[in-house]
C-alpha cells in the first residue's frame, strides 16, 4: 500500500477530526463577543429576542461638566430682596403691560393667544403649576410666541398662612414644570391675591424671580362683563400701567371678549403693549 493511500478507518478517523475542528472554531468565534447574563421579562422568564442598550438617565450624562467644548453658561445673577411688589413699568413712553393670572385654562387662554397675536403684541401669563402641568401644549405655544411666563404658585393658596417650607415648594414646584416645559426658568413671580409678605419676597429672589403686581385691576374674576371690563382698562390707561386680568379661575368669557375691544383701541391711541426686561433697577 502506498503512503499517500488511506484505509477506509483512517478516512472515517479523519473525517471525525474535521467535523469536531470546525465545532470548536464554532464555539470559539461566540465565546469571543462579551459575555452578559440574559434580562429576565416580567415574571422572571428571559426576555425573547436581542436585548437592547439600556439608555443613560439624562442625570447620567446632561449634568456631568465637558472640559474643552467652549465656555460654561455663566451662573444666572439673582434680583435683589425687595420689600414691596413692582406696581409699574419704568419710564415716561407710552408703554403698558398686560397680564393674565391663573391659566393656562383650554377653554379661554387659546382665545386670548389669538387676539394678542393677531396684533402682535406680547403679554404676561402668570400660571399656576397645576394648571400648566396639564396643559403643557399652551405654555410652550406662549413661550413660541415671545409671551413672558410668570410664576403664580402652585394651587393659588394665601401666601402668609404658609410656613416657609410648604411656601417654597409651591413656588419652586411651578418654577420646574415652566423651565421643563419652556426650557427657561421663570424670571417673574406674582403672590395670589396680591398677598405678600417676607418669606414671598425673600423666596421669590432666591429663586430668581422679580415680584410684580399691578397698577390696573380689572376685576374681571368677579365676571363683571365685557363692557364693565372695556372700561376699566381705558380709564386706567397710562405710562408704564400694568394690567391685571385673568385667564382661567372661572368664567372668563367676558375677559377674552373685552380684550378683542380695548387691545386695538389702545394701539391706535398710541399705546405701545410690551413686556418688562428681566431685572429691573
Amino acid at each position: 500500500m502506498k503512503d499517500d493511500q488511506l484505509t477506509p478507518g483512517r478516512r472515517v478517523l479523519l473525517r471525525a477530526a474535521a467535523v469536531l475542528g470546525l465545532a470548536t472554531t464554532g464555539a470559539c468565534g461566540v465565546s469571543e463577543a462579551p459575555s452578559a447574563p440574559s434580562p429576565a421579562a416580567s415574571g422572571g422568564a428571559p426576555a425573547g429576542g436581542p436585548q437592547a442598550a439600556r439608555a443613560l438617565k439624562p442625570s447620567a450624562y446632561r449634568l456631568q461638566p465637558i472640559a474643552g467644548y467652549g465656555p460654561q453658561r455663566a451662573k444666572r445673577a439673582l434680583p435683589h430682596v425687595r420689600k414691596a411688589p413692582i406696581l409699574r413699568m419704568p419710564g415716561r413712553d407710552r408703554s403698558m403691560v398686560l397680564t393674565f393670572d391663573d391659566g393656562p385654562d383650554p377653554r379661554y387662554t387659546p382665545h386670548i393667544l389669538r387676539t394678542l397675536r393677531k396684533h402682535d403684541v406680547r403679554a404676561m401669563f402668570f400660571v399656576c403649576g397645576e394648571m400648566a402641568v396639564d396643559n403643557a401644549d399652551l405654555l410652550r405655544e406662549m413661550a413660541d410666541d415671545g409671551h413672558l411666563i410668570g410664576n403664580h404658585t402652585w394651587s393659588h393658596p394665601l401666601l402668609p398662612r404658609l410656613g416657609r417650607a410648604a411656601m417654597r415648594e409651591q413656588i419652586e414646584r411651578t418654577c420646574d414644570v415652566i423651565e421643563e416645559t419652556t426650557g427657561e426658568p421663570p424670571a417673574w413671580f406674582r403672590a395670589p391675591y396680591g398677598a405678600w409678605n417676607r418669606n414671598a419676597f425673600q423666596l421669590g429672589a432666591q429663586l430668581g424671580m422679580e415680584p410684580l403686581a399691578w397698577t390696573v385691576d380689572t376685576l374681571d374674576w368677579t365676571e363683571p362683563g365685557a363692557a364693565t371690563i372695556v372700561r376699566r382698562v381705558r380709564a386706567g390707561a397710562g405710562p408704564g400701567v400694568v394690567v391685571l386680568s385673568h385667564d382661567a379661575g372661572g368664567n372668563r368669557s367676558g375677559s377674552v371678549e373685552a380684550l378683542r375691544k380695548y387691545l386695538p383701541e389702545l394701539l391706535d391711541s398710541g399705546y405701545r403693549l410690551t413686556v418688562p426686561s428681566r431685572y429691573m433697577s
